[in-house]
């Protein structure tokens, strides 16, 4: 018997996916369960010929190209008109902000993952401050401050970024509440910023664990990952960042501030997935992650300063730790190793993954239960059960595009958003079905923690969660 799925709202207009990777793939039965739309105006932009057939089998119109500079007003202009729409931007290699601006213009609401650079920049460009998630970020913050209000245009809405960010809402109210101080949501930034203040936390690590894995091993010379290779790869390259809290005493030699902007942020010059940062999730405990960068080390770290942001009164430090699965930790040995990529891509698929989940969270540090860890805890058998085409890791990313779509179709005109502006507890009301076990755990870990005594170490005891700590020699 087939399951009855809450439908949302209705969408005029045609819906639009650009990119159509496991992303893709895995967002669009969400859409087509939650949603009122006439299917066919739903039209899929790819330039691979391989998604055809699946598309065509489902009736479903394949726009085969990529979308560039010269052409991507036209493409889109000739679908949209002056609108309404859709327009779900899951792509790489295609410029966020330029795709977001056009939307904007044509009143179409628009959502997407990442701020995403037209092809070529994250490898062609030598600069590296230039290259970071800062100035990408910063870019999409400069254009909200220059065209306020407007067709709603949610950036960076995956599971982190995105999903996170509700999380460490969800993760100071918990706190809160278990250390004796409940309190009611905050209504602003301000207030959340406060809360944050007022708690003790020094900062937060967006702490994950993929133990997804197959019986077939790793075949050499083959970049295995359980999402986009292309997507890890462009990130992994580019360099190590964190939002930087007004705790830190120390500095890192090769780290870099932003003198515009926010200034939430530092980068350092080395490339993220190969540096290694100490880190704690509830199945592995303690474990190393690498920081790579991710929109919501900056967001984070901006969205919850208090004061002047050239010379805050309180700003947490946030970065990401990831441990991916292991057949993608030995294909970043290999790849850095050599010193070239891989020509050869896989994604783990659902069907042949036979074991593990994607426990993905946030561990907020340094308050007086010492750290807690809140996220999800989605297996790859559950997420079978939940959606198609997908494994956990995919699941926990397009249920948060669902969450987003959701909230823009029911706030039309709030201009431009990152997650951290939104109403947490309505996304996450629409997305909690999809995320398996959601749950917090507090740990008396901290980064120094069992350390190799026979091999001293440049770190400071004074204060265990300094990221002079965290960071691993």
């Amino acid at each position: 018997m087939s399951k009855n799925y809450p439908v949302y709202g209705r969408i005029d207009g045609p819906v639009v996916i650009i990119g159509f990777g496991s992303i893709g793939r895995g967002t669009l039965p969400l859409i087509e369960r939650h949603f009122e739309f006439d299917a066919e105006q739903m039209v899929v932009i790819d330039p691979d010929p391989g998604v055809h057939n699946f598309l065509a089998q489902r009736g479903i119109r394949h726009v085969q190209l990529a979308l560039k500079p010269e052409n991507y007003r036209r493409v889109l202009g000739e679908i949209f008109g002056d609108g309404p729409g859709f327009c779900v931007n899951l792509s790489v290699d295609t410029s966020s902000l330029d795709i977001m601006k056009f939307c904007r213009e044509s009143n179409v609401l628009y959502i997407d993952t990442v701020v995403e650079p037209w092809a070529g920049y994250y490898f062609g460009t030598t600069d590296n401050a230039e290259r970071t998630n800062y100035a990408l970020r910063q870019k999409v913050r400069d254009e909200k401050a220059a065209n306020p209000g407007g067709t709603t245009a949610v950036s960076c809405c995956g599971a982190n970024p995105g999903m996170v960010s509700w999380f460490a809402k969800e993760a100071l109210l918990t706190l809160s509440e278990d250390i004796g101080h409940k309190v009611e949501a905050p209504k602003n930034r301000e207030g959340w910023a406060t809360l944050m203040q007022s708690l003790g936390v020094k900062g937060v690590h967006i702490a994950e664990r993929d133990t997804q894995a197959r019986r077939q091993p790793r075949p050499r010379n083959v970049f295995v990952n359980t999402w986009s290779v292309e997507g890890f790869i462009s990130e992994g390259f580019q360099p190590a960042e964190l939002g930087w809290g007004t705790h830190e005493t120390w500095f890192p030699e090769n780290g870099h501030s932003h003198e515009t902007g926010c200034r939430a942020g530092i980068w350092l010059e080395r490339p993220g997935a190969i540096t290694r940062v100490h880190t704690w999730c509830p199945t592995p405990g303690p474990q190393f992650g690498f920081l790579v960068t991710h929109n919501e080390a900056i967001s984070i770290s901006d969205y919850y300063t208090v004061g002047d942001p050239a010379a805050p009164a309180f700003r947490p430090t946030c970065h990401y730790a990831y441990h991916p699965c292991d057949d993608a930790v030995l294909s970043l040995h290999e790849m850095f190793g050599s010193g070239r990529q891989q020509t050869k891509h896989e994604i783990l698929e659902a069907d042949e993954i036979v074991e593990g989940i994607d426990e993905l969270g946030v561990l907020l540090f340094g308050h007086e239960k010492n750290a807690l860890w809140y996220g999800s805890r989605l297996s790859n058998d559950e997420a079978k059960h939940l959606a198609p085409y997908q494994n956990a890791t995919g699941l926990q990313v397009t249920s948060a595009v669902l969450a987003g779509m959701v909230w823009a179709l029911e706030n039309p005109k709030a201009g431009i958003v990152e997650t951290d502006e939104m109403d947490h507890a309505r996304c996450l009301e629409v997305q909690r079905p999809y995320l398996g076990p959601v749950e917090a755990h507090y740990t008396d870990w901290t980064p120094l923690v069992d350390r190799w005594e026979h091999f001293p170490e440049d770190i400071d005891e004074s204060d265990p969660w300094q990221f002079r700590n965290v960071l691993a020699s």
